[in-house]
This record gives C-alpha cells, structure tokens and sequence, in this order.
C-alpha cells in the first residue's frame, strides 16, 4: 500500500495513500481537475448528511463521493500548459510536500501551515455539522475550509513562481 517515512511531510503522507505519482499531479495539473475537485467537500458533506433520509444507504452516495476524490487527479489528461493558475498551484503544493528534503524560502514557510490550520479547523466545523446534524457549524466549517485551502493554494503559486527551475527539477 503505501509507507509513512520518518520525517515524512503529512502531505506526502496523503499523496502515497492516494498513490499520486508524477504522471497523476501532472493530470492533476489540469485546471479541470483543480476546478472539479472543488465539488468533493459538498459531495462528502451531502453524502454523509443523506444517512438522515436513507440510513444504511447512504454509505452508496458516501462511496460514490469517496471514489470521486480518489478518481478526479486521473481523469483529466495533462493541461498543454502549465502557466495557468491553478497548474502553478498543484505543482507549488507539490514543491510544500517536499520540503523537508529541500528546504523552500523562508518567507514561505510559516502562512501555508497557518492556512491548514484554518482548514483542519473548519474540517472540525463541518464533521461536528454532519454528526449532529447542524447547519451553523457545518456552513462555518466550510467556508473555513475553501477559505483556507484557496488561500493555501494561492500561496503555492506564488512558491511555485519563487523558485528557479533548477530548484524546481529537483523539488517534484
């Protein structure tokens, strides 16, 4: 399956669980597939929420969300290019997961992890809103979580456009 390393940044971690390898972030690169996999965190919300109207049915619409996490970084082909925003961003984030084997800017260091505690945060949020069934946290939550993860992400394309090639070829 896959094996958690000493050292080992928690993003690498989950990059081996959904064995995202260089062919898959180089499809996930397409703006495509960073615009759709917008769609997993109120695919995830709404199929855990539907246990209230279909009980053990529900785990159909919670695979079916599962499944579409796991599938969007592979269904798109490579973009032709890598100069829009969202390429920047996948290929940034890939440069954050390895930063412990080489090091990025300083100035980069300390915002992306503020960012996904923002996130985990409203993750918290919105698994509190689905468990109990309350609007309040859950919508908090999820704002909490674009908020974070758009802004984590914005924050990688400006990594990505730090870096010089040869940083770059040897980061991802």
């Amino acid at each position: 399956m896959f094996s958690i390393r000493t050292g080992m940044t928690i993003e690498r971690t989950i990059a081996s669980f959904f064995r995202l390898d260089d062919r898959t972030w180089k499809r996930h690169a397409n703006p495509s597939s960073v615009i759709s996999r917008n769609t997993a965190l109120p695919l995830l919300i709404i199929a855990f929420w539907s246990r209230i109207w279909f009980g053990w049915w529900a785990l159909i619409p919670v695979g079916f969300a599962l499944v579409w996490t796991w599938l969007n970084p592979r269904l798109f082909s490579e973009p032709d290019s890598y100069e829009h925003w969202s390429s920047k961003a996948v290929f940034g984030e890939r440069l954050w997961m390895n930063r412990d084997e080489v090091p990025v800017p300083v100035h980069h260091r300390r915002v992306p992890n503020i960012l996904s505690v923002v996130s985990g945060i409203g993750m918290l949020l919105v698994i509190w809103g689905v468990a109990f069934f309350e609007i309040w946290p859950l919508i908090l939550g999820a704002v909490l979580i674009y908020l974070g993860k758009l802004w984590f992400l914005d924050r990688m394309v400006w990594l990505w456009e730090d870096m010089s090639d040869e940083e770059i070829d040897k980061k991802i």
